[in-house]
């Protein structure tokens, strides 16, 4: 079994990289291919355990979903893999089976955290987030002319600050204001950002926009359209978001049904989740063009062409 020492030292290796080092923008436009190209997972959501009852979320076939993933977009040429959160499904331990997969992915990597990365008990939770490898559960990223922004929506939440952290009692506030208004996505299960992670947002767009890089956020919970699981603040994220002509799209897992949605040429993309079936896996690789966005799904992820709005429309 191994230890929690073990753990954050096999997956430190990990930390946050440069994906686009050497890479130039200029010659990729002049090849005439995809400016560049990414892979994304959603909900691996591993766990020794049997499928949940009723027949979804196949827990401990996402090893093997994981393996078959990592071997076909080892073969691919991307500029790194990203993972839109649950990891595991409960059980410090699972991160020991699941870690490993990914040291033998050959690209760089970059980890969203979700809700069931948390169900680990108290005494692991502040170890959850270097323990993958991220120095912050919330951070960003650029290459190709683009910002990536990982938000962390388990920031304000029941689960993921630990006892005596001031963000729970927030949490409870904001779930409760939401359960008198009625809104579907007041879940227990979902989160929220702080208003200091909302503050940090604002500003990364605008050092995006300053430097005239194009948006894409990667997220574990969605934003829109409304659906019981977005985040508990998802209308003032969708209209920061919105707000902003260089945003370009927003990526998420979370609903492991999978779901679309446009506002204004902003692209809102849930991914579905690889553990929700016992043989179907799914998985994208995603390709960056001037004008449109090609998502690339693999099983029962589904393949999408995305056009990219000029800025000011």
């Amino acid at each position: 079994m191994p230890t929690r020492r073990a753990l954050i030292k096999t997956a430190a290796a990990a930390g946050l990289v440069a994906p686009f080092a050497g890479f130039s923008l200029n010659a990729a436009r002049a090849q005439g291919d995809p400016l560049f190209r990414f892979g994304i997972i959603a909900d691996p959501q591993y766990a020794p355990f049997p499928p949940k009852p009723g027949g979804t979320r196949f827990y401990a076939n996402s090893l093997w979903k994981l393996t078959d993933a990592i071997d076909t977009l080892n073969k691919q040429d991307l500029r790194f893999v990203a993972t839109l959160g649950d990891i595991i499904d409960r059980h410090w331990d699972s991160f020991g089976d699941v870690l490993p997969l990914y040291d033998t992915l050959r690209h760089d990597r970059f980890f969203v955290l979700g809700n069931h990365d948390f169900e680990v008990g108290q005494d692991y939770l502040r170890s959850v987030v270097r323990t993958v490898g991220m120095s912050k559960a919330y951070y960003d990223f650029a290459g190709g002319g683009y910002r990536f922004i990982v938000l962390d929506g388990n920031d304000v939440s029941l689960f993921a600050p630990p006892n005596g952290d001031p963000r729970l009692e927030i949490a409870a506030e904001r779930l409760a204001r939401l359960k008198e208004a009625g809104a579907e996505n007041a879940q227990s299960w979902n989160g929220s950002l702080s208003d200091e992670q909302f503050a940090w947002l604002g500003d990364t767009l605008d050092k995006a926009k300053l430097a005239g890089e194009r948006v894409i956020v990667l997220s574990h919970y969605p934003v829109y359209p409304k659906n019981m699981h977005n985040l508990w603040d998802s209308e003032r994220i969708v209209e920061l978001l919105t707000s902003h002509d260089h945003v370009v799209a927003f990526f998420n897992g979370h609903n492991h049904a999978g779901n679309y949605g446009e506002i204004g040429g902003k692209h809102f993309v849930n991914f579905r989740g690889m553990v929700e079936t016992p043989a179907e896996t799914a998985y994208s690789v995603v390709e960056i063009h001037e004008d449109r966005i090609e998502v690339i799904g693999f099983g029962r992820e589904q393949s999408r062409s995305l056009k990219i709005a000029a800025r000011g429309t």
